[in-house]
């Protein structure tokens, strides 16, 4: 008696087959639902912009993460050469480049 008041009470079934997998079934379930809400779209942005990135060239309008908006004059391995007025230009690093100017351009007609 004492011994199966002992063995409920620490959670033990008289079937113990099936209790592992059913544990684990939620936590599949979690990690199938996570991949693709979160892991996979942020996986397919990232590569797009590397593909933007390495196919930049000169004369593209762009748009940085800090917010300039320039013209490609310049490119090396790392860094772009941006026009951002007439006779001012800046180099910033490929990674820096946040998107197209046109996209920048068509959704601020949009907004205002």
């Amino acid at each position: 008696m004492f011994s199966t008041g002992l063995a409920y009470a620490l959670g033990a079934k008289g079937d113990g087959a099936g209790s592992g997998l059913t544990g684990i079934i939620p936590l599949l379930l979690m990690f199938v639902v996570f991949y693709f809400i979160l892991i996979r779209p942020q996986q397919k942005q990232a590569k797009k912009h590397q593909d933007f990135v390495k196919n930049l060239k000169t004369g593209d309008r762009v748009v940085t993460s800090g917010g300039l908006h320039g013209i490609v004059t310049g490119l090396t391995d790392t860094t772009v050469t941006l026009e951002i007025a007439d006779k001012v230009r800046v180099r910033v690093t490929r990674s820096a480049v946040a998107g197209s100017g046109q996209e920048a351009a068509t959704s601020e007609a949009k907004t205002g």
